[in-house]
Formats: structure tokens, sequence, C-alpha cells
């Protein structure tokens, strides 16, 4: 796949590296040429200098065969835009951006342009790694009966199929994030070393998943 990524600072720079090195072709965009130095020598993909979101600066980055486009500059508005343009201009299909308001985030999020809101992300993962055994809620169904949480599950369930820990939990288990990306487990699905593992159940029941999880399996098994 080509994908052009806007912004060539921390966070466009290694994502431009490790698409690339994943196998697919790569263009940078920034309007300051000196900040391609961040890629190096290595970087084989285009380097384009010029306005994100403008559109003869995109044809040249190869937008209209491009698969995916990233918008992580500095600035919200220029991200939104770009984002914007690439999909509805454009037709890419896999846009994102990032954006650093959350309350701009959440209203770009329902317009369709998928959005990582960086300070509310951030505060959010730090929360979840300072307190891994707190299920801290990504979403509740407005009744306050139902949420899906993140709940942190012992390293004995590793090596050990995700049927069986949703099974002794008495929750769904609706999705795992492994290696950074989310995946829906099947029966046949074993839970392995750093898996995310991501829970709908009633809010009333938190406490009980929570030691459900805590335990092992043969804890489990000794029941």
């Amino acid at each position: 796949m080509h994908i052009v990524i806007m912004g060539c600072g921390r966070v466009g720079s290694e994502l431009a590296q490790a698409l690339e090195q994943q196998g697919h072709t790569v263009a940078v965009v920034d309007r300051d040429p000196t900040a391609f130095r961040r890629l190096g020598a290595g970087f084989g993909g285009r380097r384009v200098t010029g306005i994100g979101f403008d559109q003869d600066t995109l044809r040249e980055a190869g937008v209209e065969e491009a698969g995916a486009f990233a918008a992580v500059s500095s600035g919200d508005n220029s991200n939104i835009i770009a984002a914007r343009v690439a999909r509805e201009t454009f037709g890419v299909e896999n846009v994102a951006a990032r954006i650093y308001d959350p309350r701009r985030a959440e209203v770009y999020q329902r317009l369709g342009i998928p959005t990582v809101a960086t300070v509310r992300w951030t505060a959010d993962q730090m929360l979840r790694r300072l307190l891994p055994n707190g299920a801290e809620p990504l979403w509740r169904d407005p009744s306050g009966r139902v949420q899906l949480a993140e709940v942190h599950a012992s390293p004995s369930w590793v090596g050990h199929r995700v049927s069986t820990l949703q099974e002794e939990a008495g929750v769904r288990i609706a999705f795992l994030t492994r290696l950074g990306e989310a995946m829906l487990p099947t029966s046949q699905t074993v839970l392995q070393e750093g898996d995310l593992v991501h829970v709908m159940m009633r809010c009333d029941r938190v406490a009980d998943v929570e030691a459900a999880f805590a335990k092992g399996p043969e804890e489990a098994q000794q029941r």
C-alpha cells in the first residue's frame, strides 16, 4: 500500500519508518524541509516540501494512489483540513488525524474522521498502565448498566484459551489488543503475553470480574 503522512515530527517520522519497514511505500509531507532529517539516510520514501492540505502538494506525494493518509502535524486545524481533503477530494479510504484538543476530536470523530486525541489518549493509557488492576471504562451505555472496559488479567492466564477466561468470569470478552492492533477472539484464541483484554460487562459486576481475572486458571479449577 502507498501511504501519505503529513507532518515529519517525531510521530510522523517514526510512523513513516515503521510503515516502510513493513513493506509499504511512504511519502512524507512537511512545510519545513529540515524536518526530513528525522527520517534518516536509510529512508527510501518520498520527501515532499509543501502544505499538507494543498492539492498539488498531495498529488506530488502520490495521494491519488494512496490507500491511507495520516495527518500528524502540530496543528489541529491543518490536520483536519488535510484529512478531509484526502478523503473527500481524493477518496482515500483509510484516513486518520491527530488532534490535541479532545473536544474537537470528539466532534470530528462524529463527522466520520477517525482521530487520535493526543492528551486524552496519553492520559488514559498512562492510567491503565499505572493502575493495571482497575477496570477503566472505555464506553458505558446510556442506562449506566453495561460498560466496556479494559480489565487486567493475571499473567497466569497466558497460554490459556480466552474462552476459558470468559467462562470463568461470566462476561463477554469483546476484543483483544495485541501488539497495538485490535483482534476479535475466537473459541480457539489463546491469551498471549502483553495482550490487553477488553470486556463487556454489567456495571454492578466490575469487582467480581476483576477478581476472576486476577485469579489464575488453577485457582478457578479448585472452586
